[in-house]
């Protein structure tokens, strides 16, 4: 059977050695990158039950009872907050652009802060120092703001979460899988080049590609997170994620196989 060995053989031994170190220097990088995604899914996953139980306390919240008096650090019941709006300027920072609305003091916490609203959100067109705004708070969120029939969101909600998160989790997990597989390669590679062994050469991993590990179960965790909450946003988000993880990393594989055996020769 012939074989196509330049790769190896056709260079002197201390080349072979210098090759091989190189192999094993890929490989290395690939277990400390494997390492670093793994501690980061194993970290956001750590975060996620506490997130779980925001989310459902926040769904469950229904409007505080008349008299009610809570404070923002326990209140799970929904308050709303009047202020009169001092100022309205609009902000650049970096490119994005939104509209800091300033209320006339005194307002106590979270109202104390600007709210940060979009320029092209449905309060753009009729806010203005002197209004009277609505603020819902939840906790220490603001939630939403209102004026005029019209309301739109401020704070971040803690039903929009847990979907981005759990997405990260799994392009971590994805990363890290990859980069063992990556370390694994490239020790295998550096033991056949050592030896005058024909090896196959390792996969080309892109940006494209790595782009699609890190962006498609990230996507995927908030497309997820719009239609299930909970514990079912992980488990679907999961699930998927393994099984497209599984295609797309045999898809690369064989796309980027540079030798294939045909009659029984090695080309």
């Amino acid at each position: 059977m012939a074989t196509n060995t330049t790769e190896n053989t056709g260079f002197p031994e201390t080349n072979r050695r210098r090759i091989a170190r190189g192999h094993r220097g890929w490989g290395l990088l690939c277990v400390l990158l494997g390492l670093l995604a793994l501690g980061g899914a194993v970290g956001l996953g750590a975060m996620l039950p506490e997130r779980i139980d925001a989310e459902r306390a926040y769904l469950d919240a229904v409007p505080c009872a008349a008299g009610e008096r809570a404070t923002a650090a326990d209140a799970d019941c929904l308050r709303t907050v009047r202020g009169t709006v001092e100022s309205v300027e609009k902000v650049t920072s970096g490119k994005a652009r939104f509209l800091r609305v300033s209320l006339r003091p005194p307002v106590a916490a979270p109202l104390d802060r600007p709210l940060e609203l979009s320029t092209r959100g449905e309060l753009s067109e009729v806010l203005g120092p002197g209004d009277e705004v609505t603020v819902t708070l939840w906790r220490d969120l603001r939630v939403s703001a209102h004026h005029a029939g019209r309301s739109e969101d401020v704070d971040a909600r803690p039903d929009s979460e847990v979907g981005p998160l759990v997405g990260l989790a799994a392009a971590c997990a994805w990363l890290a899988a990859v980069a063992f597989t990556g370390a694994y390669g490239g020790e295998r590679r550096a033991r056949g080049i050592a030896s005058g062994r024909p090896v196959q050469a390792k996969v080309g991993f892109g940006f494209a590609k790595l782009g699609g590990i890190l962006g498609v179960p990230f996507l995927l965790g908030i497309v997820v997170g719009k239609i299930w909450d909970g514990w079912t946003t992980v488990l679907v988000t999961a699930g998927v994620t393994a099984l497209i993880a599984v295609q797309a990393t045999v898809f690369a594989l064989r796309v980027d196989r540079p030798q294939t055996r045909r009659r029984g020769r090695v080309t």
